[in-house]
């Protein structure tokens, strides 16, 4: 007989180290996750042309990080200061499934999602077995580590990524975003790099469209509506991630630069370099938990942990010094 959990209340972000992705750090023995079963490898669909596409940018000195309100001074936002970075040039979207599975398909690379054989997966996409007898970390239940979870199956056994090949990929860890960069000629953005590009040309606005989350009640972006975790209403269109055209891009042309999922960047988060940065926030954002859509914010994880709500995005050249 197994029992539920009892879902706690929602912690307030600004007293935890944590986000709404969770550490590999923080999971149960693998032998103790749910077994899988094999799904049969969908067929990939062609990439458009326009999944390809990157914008150039001039580079030159903006304003980085926020003094807001809203912010995390914790998560190091502030304070707001100049920075310079080079000429490069970034990806208009997040890179997609069909993409991701073309590297796969050249370099029979294995992610490491596949290596330990489980990923993290939100609880509410799951079947019942498999959100009851997936183990889940003690700080954010909401999160189950599902044995057979990876960027082919997104919600684990028995899912796909059929009718979703224009998604961004998920269930990448940092070390799977820098390998795909570096066989498809590019890298990952520096942090710098990334918010310069997310802001889309508007000096210390707090989203890539400006201050205002639903200007004239038209959703920008893919976050959670209703309260977390319990009830997503979906009146952005979404419940799971988006299609990496979803929405109005940003001043350079950047679609979903906040929202959908979290982005890696190259940056350590500190000089021990055992975290990486992300940059973003994701579909399972909220204002009540995981503020984190706006253009600063940051949080960070370690280089192998995967989840349902992490991606990147790809730049070319040289970063500044």
């Amino acid at each position: 007989m197994h029992s539920r959990p009892k879902t706690p209340a929602v912690p307030d972000a600004r007293s935890t180290g944590g986000c709404c992705a969770a550490s590999r750090g923080l999971a149960a023995p693998a032998g103790a996750v749910a077994e899988a079963v094999g799904t049969p490898a969908p067929v990939r669909e062609t990439v458009p042309d326009r999944h390809r596409a990157a914008t150039e940018l001039p580079g030159g000195r903006f304003l980085m990080g926020s003094d807001d309100s809203e912010g995390y001074p914790q998560d190091a936002e502030g304070p707001v200061r100049p920075v310079d970075v080079a000429p490069f040039a970034v990806g208009r979207y997040a890179v997609t499934n069909a993409l991701f599975a073309e590297f796969v398909e050249a370099t029979g690379h294995r992610s490491d999602a596949e290596e330990f054989g489980w990923s993290y997966v939100f609880a509410g996409f799951l079947p019942g077995v498999l959100r009851r007898d997936s183990p889940r970390p003690a700080g954010t239940p909401w999160w189950c580590g599902v044995r057979g979870a990876d960027w082919r199956r997104p919600e684990g056994p028995g899912s796909s990524v059929e009718g979703r090949w224009d998604h961004p990929v998920v269930h990448v860890s940092w070390r799977d975003a820098a390998a795909y960069c570096a066989w498809a000629g590019g890298r990952l953005p520096t942090e710098a790099e990334w918010e310069y590009a997310a802001r889309g040309g508007l000096e210390q606005a707090r989203y890539p469209w400006g201050d205002e989350l639903t200007p004239d009640g038209e959703h920008r972006c893919n976050i959670w509506q209703g309260r977390f975790p319990t009830r997503n209403t979906a009146e952005d269109g979404h419940k799971g991630t988006a299609p990496v055209d979803a929405y109005r891009p940003n001043g350079f042309g950047l679609f979903n630069a906040v929202g959908n999922v979290w982005e890696w960047c190259a940056d350590a988060w500190a000089a021990d370099a055992r975290e990486r940065v992300m940059r973003g926030g994701s579909y399972l954002c909220h204002a009540s938990y995981c503020n984190r859509y706006r253009v600063a914010a940051r949080t960070r994880n370690s280089p192998d942990s995967t989840g349902g709500n992490v991606g990147f995005r790809m730049v070319t050249g040289r970063p500044a010094p």
